[in-house]
């Protein structure tokens, strides 16, 4: 076994300077800052949590099985999940990675061997 990799290229079309300087315009406008979302959607900051606020046993160092946290995200719907999940059928590759490198490119990593 060992990993392979291929890279997609969604910038492979030639931009006019003018175009470059639209975008990113575009995108500047469109970021977010932590501040700008309400306390209740975004985790838990330094200090933010006063003593009593935590109902008992909120919190333990109870050890979960390995497979509880894949478990729990997999349960969620696909939309919600947050993680692009794989399921490969015999004959097809596992991916183990996607990201886009620093070139703009689509990088995905995938095991050389199918599923058996």
């Amino acid at each position: 076994m060992a990993k392979a990799s291929f890279q997609l290229d969604p910038n492979a079309v030639v931009y006019t300077d003018d175009e470059i300087v639209e975008k990113i315009n575009t995108a500047t406008a469109n970021i977010t800052r932590a501040g700008s979302v309400d306390v209740a959607a975004r985790p838990i900051g330094d200090s933010e949590i006063e003593e009593g606020k935590l109902a008992d046993n909120a919190v333990t160092n109870a050890k979960l099985a390995s497979s509880a946290a894949k478990d729990n995200l997999d349960a969620l719907a696909d939309t919600e999940r947050g993680y692009v999940k794989t399921d490969p059928a015999v004959g097809e590759f596992p991916v183990i990675a996607i990201q886009r490198d620093a070139d703009s490119k689509l990088d995905v990593d995938y095991d050389d061997v199918p599923k058996s």
